[in-house]
């Protein structure tokens, strides 16, 4: 990752503006959930910074009030032509925003109309494919810490140089468990996807796309804090869960619902950061924001070995790339 190239693009926002009072993400899909982290950073760490994420076509025809040139709008999209996001890139450049917008193709259209660029890899390997949600996160941290200041800078850092191995290495040791995993739900309907705090947008990511997109498998997003306020009532004997155990500060919520679910002998897959080392890296002080790309990198491979076990390719749509819509 380049962060030189983030704290330029900081920098110069901050020449041209002395004051930002908001921040929005804004996208679309998968893109969408890969800004959660950034925005789950600012409206935890700081303490004047209005921050909301939105998708993108709320963003185009319901727009908040306010956005201006005290505002920081960034956007995202994997190659660049969602044209839902594209138009509220152009919309939020016409407010007087300061723009900046992630994708992996840097001749797409989003970035034709953005400010400011980053181009993220996707390809190259697991730890490519969370590269977009890293971005994220690092731009929301040098916005944070840039316009009031974040004490725990350096070792938000320290947490990003060790990341991509990280992930690598944890991707190397999953086969035989993804493997189980894919075999275990191939024949499910529905499978209940749990989490909590920064890593709720990679429950959502998973549930939204690689399980109803991908494997048209019906999949509720639950917030392991909410599950008791209504959802555990559907818990019964190998109902089917994947849940994404945080370590961290919301690692209790996750706990707690895992042992209502063990209580009741539901199917349970149990993916932990703390089994991959997340500690190794990331400090006490911001090992929650760092959660979610682990974890994503993670499921990549039980998402892979699902697809095989089902003989349903990832790549398989019945309407994306194939209608007017």
């Amino acid at each position: 990752m380049d962060f030189e190239q983030i704290k330029t693009i900081v920098g110069d926002v901050k020449g041209k503006q002395k004051d930002i009072s908001r921040v929005l993400f804004v996208g679309c899909g998968a893109s969408m959930a890969d800004l959660y982290p950034g925005f789950y950073f600012v409206s935890h760490e700081s303490t004047k910074i209005l921050t909301s994420l939105m998708t993108a076509n709320e963003f185009n025809y319901d727009t908040p009030q306010g956005v201006n040139a005290q505002t920081i709008v960034i956007t995202a999209s994997l190659g660049g032509t969602t044209p839902e996001s594209v138009a509220a890139t152009k919309k939020a450049r016409e407010l007087g925003a300061h723009v900046i917008s992630l994708s992996n193709n840097e001749k797409s259209p989003i970035i034709k109309e953005t400010q400011y660029k980053i181009i993220h890899g996707f390809q190259a390997n697991y730890a490519a494919k969370v590269e977009k949600m890293s971005y994220c996160l690092a731009l929301a941290i040098e916005i944070v810490k840039e316009f009031e200041g974040y004490a725990h800078y350096e070792e938000a850092q320290k947490a990003f140089d060790g990341l991509p191995d990280l992930i690598e290495e944890a991707v190397k040791s999953v086969g035989p468990s993804a493997k189980e995993f894919g075999e275990k739900y191939k024949n499910e309907k529905t499978i209940y996807v749990l989490s909590s705090g920064a890593t709720l947008g990679a429950a959502y990511s998973t549930a939204s796309f690689l399980f109803m997109e991908m494997q048209w498998i019906a999949a509720p997003t639950i917030h392991t804090g909410e599950y008791f306020h209504g959802p555990f009532e559907l818990t019964e004997t190998d109902a089917p869960y994947l849940l994404f155990m945080n370590d961290g500060k919301t690692r209790h919520l996750d706990a707690r619902a895992l042992t209502f679910l063990q209580r009741f002998d539901a199917k349970i897959t149990n993916i932990d950061a703390k089994d991959y080392g997340l500690a190794s890296i990331a400090s006490g002080d911001v090992i929650d924001y760092f959660n979610p790309m682990l974890l994503t990198g993670v499921m990549r491979v039980y998402a892979e070995e699902l697809a095989a076990a089902r003989k349903h390719p990832l790549t398989k749509r019945r309407y994306m790339w194939k209608l007017e819509y």
